[in-house]
């Protein structure tokens, strides 16, 4: 069923599409490889080190009220990171479905994904070039390299229907994030060390260069999903005119539509609120702990390194709860611990490493099955031929590019000069979220979006 077809609503339920073809391992290996080479840029760049070092390149450049003024608007130095990283996606808005709309309509997703990698991953490795007060420097790259991650996660992310049945796709999607977290995990691991021989005396230098090394670890690892993913024809049919030309027609369908596909979109707007403030978290724990617990560069590190590790086996343990009780439960359940650990991080007591890493514990063990989970479910309310157009709008609040959240934490900053105020405001995206989550009654979405439905939803 494509956007052309008439869009079944909640009431009215289309025979499920075929199972796509079956994959085989290498490829789908190769497919796993891409969260391991883009989660770099995840975590060195968005979760660990860009947050505090253009942090300390805007104060450099703050007036005496410590504001910088770029473009001539004034923002307090130490919600700028925030602010770039909610105004990239208020620009994915825009051209996210726009990417996904062309991978759907193209033949060479391969080639789509090798194009906003290889750009991103210049972008991050250009972060080299931010020193002094050059912070307007270092949010353009950001914004950039931001913006090309999500695309490649529109592209990438569109493949896992075509790897998998819906009775597999929970496992696989799993299995990817998993490997994500290890990916991302290592090269942290490896600017751990770089940090703890650098000292505090030369913590800017090598927080510039582990910037670096992120993003020549993305471009580098990626040589494996290119050569080991395969180009599959169009899902969305014949093109008739150009891919850009066929990409804007096949998305203004797909938004005129989208409406008929009620619990679809039920799902989509309650995933964007929930993920809006995991990615909020994620994005904004290193600013929270160097600017309101005072904690060292070194212990920040250390403990999103932990949390990688523990989100990689959080990730598999979760895929097999869902195999259990269902994704959607044991995604609601993830959102119940992400609820407690926000009320724990507002409690954090400053200067104290221990109670810190705990929480960081705690969040490690449910982050990436939410993600992952979350993925996987969507993945069976897209209507086929419509999946990385689908995906282009489910990436406009994933893996760090949220932006409400960021704005509201900002925001909250700016008025009570206070992370803590900033962090405990994040409460609302997961109370809500959950709440809109289980009203979808995800069995009759499925087959509402013209799938198959799995086994335990």
């Amino acid at each position: 069923m494509t956007a052309e077809s008439t869009a079944p609503t909640g009431d009215h339920l289309a025979p499920p599409t075929p199972d796509p073809p079956r994959s085989d391992r290498r490829e789908r290996t190769g497919w796993y490889f891409y969260d391991w080479a883009n989660s770099a840029f995840a975590t060195t760049v968005v979760t660990v080190f860009l947050g505090p070092y253009l942090g300390s390149v805007a104060d450099n450049a703050a007036d005496a009220h410590g504001r910088v003024h770029p473009l001539g608007i004034p923002v307090a130095a130490g919600s700028l990171f925030a602010y770039t990283v909610s105004l990239s996606v208020l620009l994915t808005v825009f051209i996210l479905p726009v990417v996904g709309a062309v991978a759907d309509r193209s033949a060479r997703k391969k080639q789509l994904l090798a194009l906003f990698t290889y750009l991103g991953a210049a972008a991050t490795v250009a972060l080299v070039f931010v020193t002094g007060d050059r912070y307007l420097l270092g949010a353009l790259l950001f914004l950039f390299a931001n913006i090309c991650y999500g695309a490649t996660n529109v592209v990438y992310n569109s493949f896992l229907p075509q790897l998998a049945g819906p009775d597999d796709r929970d496992r696989i999607s799993s299995v990817g994030w998993a490997i994500g977290y290890i990916g991302g995990g290592l090269l942290l691991g490896l600017n751990v060390i770089a940090v703890q021989f650098g000292g505090d005396a030369h913590e800017s230098l090598v927080a510039r260069w582990c910037l670096v090394s992120a993003g020549l670890w993305w471009a580098a690892f990626t040589t494996i999903p290119l050569v080991r993913l395969r180009n599959r024809p169009a899902v969305a049919g014949q093109r008739h005119g150009s891919v850009l030309t066929d990409g804007f027609r096949q998305l203004g369908r797909t938004l005129r539509h989208l409406a008929g596909y009620r619990l679809t979109l039920l799902f989509l707007v309650a995933y964007l609120i929930y993920n809006d403030g995991i990615q909020t978290v994620v994005t904004l724990a290193g600013v929270y702990a160097d600017k309101q617990l005072h904690l060292s560069q070194s212990v920040r590190v250390e403990t999103i390194l932990l949390v990688q590790f523990l989100a990689f086996f959080g990730a598999w343990a979760m895929g097999r709860v869902a195999a259990r009780i269902g994704g959607q439960r044991t995604v609601l359940g993830s959102l119940v611990v992400w609820v407690v650990a926000l009320g724990l991080a507002y409690l954090l007591p400053a200067g104290r490493a221990i109670p810190f890493v705990l929480l960081g514990c705690l969040i490690g063990i449910v982050l990436g099955g939410s993600q992952a989970l979350s993925r996987s479910l969507f993945s069976q309310l897209i209507p086929h031929g419509q999946e990385a157009e689908y995906f282009g709008l489910y990436e406009i609040s994933s893996d760090g590019t949220s932006w409400l959240g960021p704005l509201l934490f900002g925001l909250a900053y700016q008025i009570t000069h206070t992370y803590r105020a900033a962090i405990v405001s994040l409460l609302v995206f997961f109370v809500v979220g959950f709440v809109a989550l289980l009203a979808v009654p995800m069995r009759r979405a499925v087959i509402a979006a013209g799938n198959a439905a799995p086994r335990l939803l």
